[in-house]
C-alpha cells in the first residue's frame, strides 16, 4: 500500500517523534510505501528515516522552493512546481492518507484532501493520528460540522481518528 503522510517538518517534542517512529517502522515491516513531503528535516525526516530503516520505500514530493531539504537517497523524488500540485501529486500516488501532527501547512493539506473526499472526487481511507490529543479540538470541531448538518456525508466516512500508531494503520486495511 501507498500510505501518504502529512505532518510536520519542524523538531518536534518525543511525544510525537516516538508515535511518528513507530507508525514509520510499522509501514517499512509491513512492506507499505512512504508517500511524503519529500523533505529530510523534522518529524519529516523521522517518518521517512523510520520507514527506510524497516525495509520500506520511499516516495517523496518536494516542491521547487524546498528543493533544498529534499531527502537524498528516497527510492523516487517529484519536485512539484507549486504546493497545489504537491498536494495534488501526493493524494494521487496514494492508497490512504495519514494526518500526522503539523502547523498550518499540514491542516491546509488535510481539509484539501477532507474537501475532495466529501465531494467524491476520491475515496481514499483517511486517519487522523491523534498523538497526545493533538487534533481533540480539530475532532470537536468535525463533529460539531456534522451534527450541524454542515457535512453531506456522515463524517465516519470522511476521516477516522486513532489515537494511536497501531490503531491507525489498522484502519487503513494495512
Amino acid at each position: 500500500m501507498n500510505i501518504c503522510v502529512f505532518c510536520s517538518a519542524a523538531d518536534l517534542d518525543e511525544v510525537y517523534t516516538a508515535a511518528a517512529r513507530e507508525f514509520a517502522e510499522l509501514i517499512g515491516k509491513r512492506g507499505h510505501t512512504l508517500v511524503w513531503g519529500g523533505s529530510d528535516v523534522g518529524l519529516m525526516k523521522v517518518v521517512a528515516d523510520g520507514v527506510q530503516g524497516a525495509g520500506g520505500r520511499l516516495v517523496g514530493v518536494s516542491v521547487e522552493f524546498l528543493r533544498s531539504k529534499a531527502r537524498e537517497g528516497a527510492d523516487e523524488m517529484i519536485v512539484a512546481a507549486t504546493l497545489a500540485e504537491r498536494k495534488a501529486i501526493l493524494l494521487e500516488r496514494a492508497d490512504a492518507v495519514v494526518v500526522m501532527v503539523g502547523g498550518t501547512g499540514t491542516l491546509d493539506e488535510a481539509t484539501d484532501i477532507l474537501e475532495l473526499k466529501k465531494h467524491g472526487m476520491h475515496g481514499k481511507p483517511v486517519v487522523v493520528l491523534n498523538t497526545a490529543g493533538f487534533y481533540d479540538g480539530l475532532k470537536k470541531q468535525m463533529q460539531r460540522m456534522e451534527a450541524e448538518r454542515f457535512l453531506p456525508v456522515p463524517l465516519t466516512e470522511l476521516v477516522h481518528f486513532a489515537d494511536d500508531p497501531g490503531q491507525a494503520l489498522a484502519r487503513l486495511g494495512g
